[in-house]
């Protein structure tokens, strides 16, 4: 990712996250709505997935300059996912129900730059947590 981009991405975020409640609802409505096979995977209060959702985005937001600081985390939340029965194709859906959410809490500061940048924050993240889930643990 570009520095522009990444600035992108935190504006767009801080702009977001005074309706983080809001948005975290959209998102998941909008996840189930074109990927209502991942609902089973949801089996807590989906209040608080939303407060974890939303607070997984600000440190990942936050950490886009240092990389190295957010990866074993992503890593480790990846392999945690596993557990849960996420699969590699389920990061797509999610990938455009975030984009959808920005879109619908961004309103006109939804621009083509910013969709570019979510999309490459997310295809970056994604990646590095579909290589993580697919290596299993060592064995002692």
């Amino acid at each position: 990712m570009t520095p522009s981009q990444i600035d992108l991405v935190q504006e767009s975020f801080r702009k977001v996250a005074p309706i983080a409640d809001t948005a975290a609802e959209l998102f998941y409505g909008r996840l189930f709505e074109i990927a209502p096979q991942v609902k089973p995977l949801f089996r807590g209060d989906m209040k608080q997935q939303g407060k974890k959702l939303m607070g997984t985005l600000a440190v990942v937001v936050g950490g886009l300059r240092d990389l190295p600081s957010i990866l074993p985390a992503a890593q480790s939340l990846a392999r945690r996912h596993v557990d849960y029965g996420v699969k590699a194709e389920h990061y797509p859906p999610v990938r455009a129900a975030l984009l959808w959410t920005l879109e619908q809490g961004l309103g006109a500061d939804f621009t083509p730059e910013v969709e570019a940048a979510w999309s490459d924050a997310y295809g970056l993240l994604s990646s590095v947590m579909i290589e993580a889930a697919q290596i299993q643990p060592a064995v002692s």
